[in-house]
């Protein structure tokens, strides 16, 4: 991308930097250390990169682009995952960098990237760990999947929905773990499995597909409050 630049606090001094929204993204990938937080908000699946073909972890936030149904009876999100907190920030070999061009940046509102004595401010340092974590995790969530690969417990899901207001919506392109290929594994491979945390993981994931339900039915009661 030519509009990348290496973040300094001379050339951002007046750069602001918006809420991070995700954008139209419904499906966010995540890594093996938000299982955990994101399995208690919303359905974690596997999906596959449209260049490679290979699977990558995502959480799954609404049902469609820019639609948002994770519960959050206080006002704040039940989950942030990481790519929306370092959302327009990319990593450039060790550099840490922007996309000036995205629309996350402005100059007119948003927070300041660096405050009054040009130090890094709370959300430019949040962003920063965000994609910092991204990294750290993505080798290990790469192993974890290649892991349930080779002892096939991955399976695709079919996801169809039929809402109050008439509309039907089919989710396609998605998958998850096979509950009942992991019941059969042999139990060394499961010992393993469980020994090295990914039993945990796979568990989770199976278990976060309750909210699919919850969440449809958060989206009836917001067609019903004309929301």
């Amino acid at each position: 991308m030519e509009s990348l630049e290496l973040v300094n606090r001379d050339r951002h001094a007046t750069v602001r930097m918006r809420p991070a929204d995700a954008g139209d993204g419904l499906f966010v990938r995540v890594v093996l250390s938000e299982f955990p937080a994101a399995s208690a908000a919303c359905p974690l699946l596997f999906s596959k990169h449209p260049d490679t073909g290979a699977f990558y972890a995502g959480a799954m936030l609404g049902f469609k682009p820019g639609e948002y149904l994770m519960d959050s009876p206080d006002g704040r999100p039940a989950f942030r995952p990481l790519e929306m907190v370092r959302e327009g920030f990319f990593a450039s070999g060790e550099d840490f960098v922007l996309d000036r061009a995205h629309p996350r940046f402005a100059v007119h509102d948003g927070d300041w990237l660096f405050d009054g004595n040009g130090d890094p401010t709370t959300q430019l340092k949040a962003a920063q760990t965000a994609l910092a974590r991204l990294m750290a995790g993505s080798e290990a969530t790469d192993a974890f999947i290649a892991k349930l690969l080779a002892h096939r417990l991955i399976e695709p899901i079919d996801i169809s929905l039929h809402f109050d207001d008439g509309e039907r919506l089919r989710l396609e392109g998605l998958y998850t773990v096979s509950l009942d290929a992991l019941n059969e594994l042999d139990d060394a491979v499961a010992l393993d499995l469980f020994r090295s945390g990914d039993l945990q993981c796979a568990y989770a994931m199976i278990l976060s597909l309750q909210h699919i339900a919850l969440m449809a039915r958060r989206r009836n009661e917001r067609l019903a409050s004309g929301v």
